[in-house]
Order: C-alpha cells, then sequence, then structure tokens
C-alpha cells in the first residue's frame, strides 16, 4: 500500500499502524511523549565540532514522520507552550516568552514547520522508502533553517546568520537525516515482522 500512494493519498502513519484504535487517549499521550523527547533532546549535547549538536532537529522530523503532520505539529506546539510557561524544556537555561522572542525564535518556528512537512510526506508513503526517507527528513531540516537563519538575519545581518545558525550545523545535519532515515526504516521493518508473526 505505501509505495504505491500518491501525493493526494493518505497512508498509515507509523503511530496509526502500531495504535490502530488508539484514539484521543493514544494522541494526548503520544503528544506528552514527544513533548518530553523533545526536552530531554535540547538537554543532551553531543560533543561535535565545531559547536556541540543537541539531537532536538533529529526529534521534531522523525516526530512528523511517526506521527503524521498533525499529530506532529500538536506534539511541537505542546512543547513550545511548556516553554511559552516558562518550563525549562529549551536547551539552556531560558524559558518564557523573552527566550522564544529571542535568537532561536526562527528555529522554534522550524520545528513547527518541520514537523508538519514531514508527517504530511509520511503521510504519502516517504517514511517507507529509504531514499524518500532521506529525501523527507532533508525537506524538513531545510524548513527548520530558513525561518532560523532568516530571524537571525534580521537580529545580526545575514552574513553572519549563516556563519553563526547554518554552517557550523550542516554536517551534523547530514549525520542526523541519515540517522533518522535508517531509524524509520528499521522501526517499519519490526512492525512488518510483527505483522507476519
Amino acid at each position: 500500500m505505501a509505495y504505491g500512494t500518491t501525493l493526494t493519498q493518505r497512508a498509515t502513519s507509523l503511530l496509526d499502524t502500531v495504535a490502530p484504535k488508539g484514539g484521543l487517549v493514544t494522541a494526548t499521550a503520544a503528544a506528552v511523549l514527544g513533548s518530553a523527547l523533545l526536552a530531554v533532546s535540547a538537554k543532551v549535547q553531543v560533543p561535535f565540532w565545531p559547536v556541540p549538536m543537541t539531537m532536538q532537529s533529529m526529534v521534531v522530523i522523525l516526530l512528523g514522520m511517526a506521527y503524521g503532520s498533525r499529530l506532529a505539529m500538536a506534539t511541537v506546539l505542546l512543547y513550545l507552550l511548556e516553554g511559552l510557561a516558562g518550563l525549562p524544556v529549551f536547551a539552556g537555561a531560558g524559558a518564557g516568552p523573552a527566550y522564544m522572542a529571542g535568537p532561536t525564535a526562527g528555529y522554534l518556528l522550524g520545528f513547527v514547520l518541520a514537523a508538519g512537512a514531514t508527517g504530511w510526506l509520511a503521510e504519502r508513503g516517504w517514511d517507507r522508502s529509504p531514499l524518500k526517507a532521506v529525501a523527507a527528513l532533508a525537506l524538513g531540516h531545510a524548513l527548520l533553517f530558513v525561518p532560523g537563519v532568516a530571524w537571525l538575519a534580521v537580529l545580526f545581518g545575514g552574513e553572519k546568520a549563516v556563519a553563526v545558525g547554518l554552517t557550523p550545523f550542516l554536517a551534523a545535519t547530514v549525520l542526523k537525516t541519515a540517522l533518522g532515515a535508517a531509524i524509520m526504516q528499521a522501526a517499519w521493518t519490526v512492525v512488518a515482522r510483527r505483522s507476519r508473526v
């Protein structure tokens, strides 16, 4: 079914496949779990050159791939509301309205766009093909960076925005895109095996 899905047809998301009759309770639990994963991924830093890397962008796009567009966007919005309310869910110690209007504001908007786009593509079967998954995840990362760098350009100018908000993260983005595609392929392989048992 997934490989014959067109851009207008909707495929079953990974979450819907694992919990087909989940309903509102499952969706709510998934959103809470997803927002918690985002908070944890913001705090965990992996040593990387030239700046440390968090796994937050990969979690955002994987939520899209696993949940589908609507639930993934709702999950990211829940996470942002938690941060707006002052909960310590963001990278670093900041939270609240002032933090959300600061230099990372564009990236926070990008989280919503990336989750929605990767979810929309996953709903059309792009999460089940390795090459399409890489393309969907790369697009998700691009949609995350565009508003992030654009907002930095408003604050600091275009050249500095690219130098500090994009260039240092390119190698990590390639790595996270490949890793995310591999995780999705592994998840669907496990689901396929279990359905044959």
